[in-house]
């Protein structure tokens, strides 16, 4: 499911990239994690993603049920030509007025504004282009809230889904691994072991560590 795209460089057609829509939520989150995924396929499960894997494996069958005036389709593939978007809602509702609702299924806590809304508007705006239907809204169900967050998908939203989208297959394309962040998102990240951020960080101290290891630090240990 890739899209020629003109480019204009070479008067040809290239494909364009695909970007997945979780790689979506997870640039959203850190940058940097989102590329130890995408480039070194590195992941390091936590009890958080542990629960989420369990939420997911309840949903994540596909089918569909039918319930008063709602159908509801699980695991639904989605894609968007256009923007180069791929993925798998787990929830999609097919109400009886016509009305679309992708359902995106969370373990945590629910975040507003937070990197989930991307994902879930994005699902939004695939459906949009499949069904050929205005999707407005998308929802994410939180575990631990336990219930239904409706989020507008709105014009501002749809441009950070289309951002995040860009930066995400710049990434793919440089195949450049993005700093570490070394903040507070890092101490509920299951990947923090393997990112390392306190030591990769731009800190005083690594500069140091850095050019005293390539830098010679007496001019008559060089040769003359």
């Amino acid at each position: 499911m890739t899209t020629p795209a003109a480019n204009p460089a070479q008067g040809g057609e290239k494909e364009l990239l695909q970007v997945s829509l979780s790689a979506l939520e997870h640039y959203a989150y850190c940058p940097r994690q989102c590329g130890l995924i995408l480039l070194e396929d590195a992941f390091t499960d936590d009890a958080a993603t542990i629960r989420g894997t369990h939420l997911h494996q309840r949903v994540d069958t596909p089918g569909n049920k039918g319930r008063a005036t709602v159908r509801t389709l699980h695991a639904l593939p989605v894609w968007h030509d256009g923007h180069g978007l791929t993925g798998i809602c787990d929830t999609v509702e097919l109400h009886a007025d016509g009305r679309i609702l992708p359902v995106e299924h969370k373990s945590g806590r629910y975040i507003p504004a937070g990197p989930a809304d991307i994902q879930a508007a994005a699902q939004a705006i695939c459906l949009e282009a499949m069904f050929h239907h205005p999707v407005p809204e998308a929802a994410i169900f939180s575990a631990t809230d336990r219930r239904r967050h409706l989020i507008p998908v709105d014009t501002a939203l749809r441009n950070r889904v289309i951002e995040t989208t860009h930066a995400v297959r710049a990434l793919l394309e440089t195949s450049h691994l993005p700093k570490p962040a070394a903040d507070n998102r890092c101490r509920r990240c299951s990947m923090a072991t393997d990112c390392m951020p306190k030591v990769l960080a731009g800190t005083h101290r690594y500069t140091q560590a850095l050019n005293a290891l390539y830098s010679p630090t007496d001019p008559q240990d060089t040769d003359a």
